[in-house]
């Protein structure tokens, strides 16, 4: 029986060699290559076949999100197994996302990685265990998260984006003590004690400052769907009102969505490198910023989001340029109704 090939991709020539002498005494497994950067890696790929992928994240020229969603998209009978010492919790759900077969971690005992790569070359998926009770406790926590009015998720988005209190009350037309009670009971409500508690806990669960499709037609109704199963959907525009018209045809369109708004393309970027965004909306002019490139960066740092550039100016130049950063449609504002939005949200389905 042939044997089952294996690449070692890794920066550190003595993780190489640790590796080496386990898959050495592995039987069915032999090594076909061992590589120290990205470049290498797509070299190695092109001319060698390889049943999995053993792969480091932090390797010089290796982006990988794009490098991974490439090589799914290129190898899809390749397995690949991630062994890192990175454990944030949204990116390894990320990574899931986009095709990888298992995460180990690298402080765990090799005997465990001998296990991880059995499991992965037999087609089941392996999460280190450690990492796996963490995303578990968090999960039950992010599936109960507390309720916040739209008015405090709107400051809770002025927040993340650095805004002081001054900014925030001229933003949102309200007094300065206003704000300031806002925020108390914020703080209250997700039990923190100050700005910075709570910029973490936005990154801990960016969830909260989306909206729940069915909340945004009917906000008596409680949430009745788990935030890590709901299509990600992301509105950048620079228009309050219309951002609201848009956010409520979403709503419609599928009241299972989780929905996020963002005004610059700062705040869109971060939601995207948060969440995982299936459908993202983006005004091609926005006050002194340019939707095309947000187009252009979201495209680079998450693939698989679909892109819907909107303008009230339908510009051919526009339309042209649009579809060269990625997205997959350019829409004139005044032609987006419920139906369109519908359309939109059921081909992404």
């Amino acid at each position: 029986m042939d044997k089952k090939r294996i690449l070692i991709a890794d920066d550190h020539a003595i993780v190489r060699a640790g590796f080496r002498r386990l898959i050495d005494q592995m039987d069915g497994i032999a090594i076909c290559g061992e590589i120290a950067n990205g470049e290498e890696l797509s070299a190695f790929l092109e001319e060698n076949a390889t049943d999995l992928l053993l792969v480091d994240l932090t390797m010089p020229h290796f982006d990988p999100i794009s490098a991974i969603e490439h090589i799914r998209d290129r190898y899809p009978n390749l397995k690949i197994l991630v062994v890192s010492a990175y454990d944030d919790q949204l990116y390894v759900k990320r990574l899931f996302e986009i095709g990888v077969h298992g995460y180990h971690l690298k402080d765990e005992p090799l005997r465990t990685l001998e296990t991880a790569i059995r499991r992965v070359l037999d087609g089941e998926q392996w999460i280190a265990e450690p990492l796996f009770k963490k995303m578990i406790t968090n999960n039950q926590a992010e599936s109960d998260l507390p309720h916040l009015t739209e008015r405090q998720k709107a400051i809770l988005r002025c927040l993340h984006r650095g805004c002081d209190n001054k900014h925030i009350a001229a933003e949102l037309d309200l007094s300065i003590k206003t704000v300031e009670s806002h925020l108390t009971n914020i703080y209250r409500t997700l039990n923190v004690q100050s700005r910075l508690e709570t910029l973490n806990y936005i990154h801990r669960y960016p969830q909260v400052l989306g909206v729940d499709g069915q909340k945004i037609l009917q906000p008596e109704l409680p949430t009745i769907s788990n935030p890590l199963e709901q299509t990600g959907i992301l509105v950048l525009d620079d228009s309050t009102r219309f951002r609201k018209q848009l956010l409520h045809m979403i709503g419609k369109a599928d009241q299972k969505a989780k929905i996020y708004e963002a005004e610059t393309i700062a705040e869109a970027i971060d939601l995207v490198r948060l969440v995982p965004i299936r459908l993202a909306f983006l005004d091609v002019i926005l006050k002194d910023e340019d939707g095309i490139n947000a187009a252009k960066r979201i495209h680079k740092g998450s693939p698989k989001t679909r892109i819907i550039l909107i303008s009230a100016y339908p510009d051919r130049e526009f339309h042209r340029q649009g579809l060269e950063a990625g997205a997959a449609a350019f829409l004139d504002k005044k032609n987006l109704d419920l139906d369109t939005i519908r359309a939109i949200v059921v081909d992404l389905m």
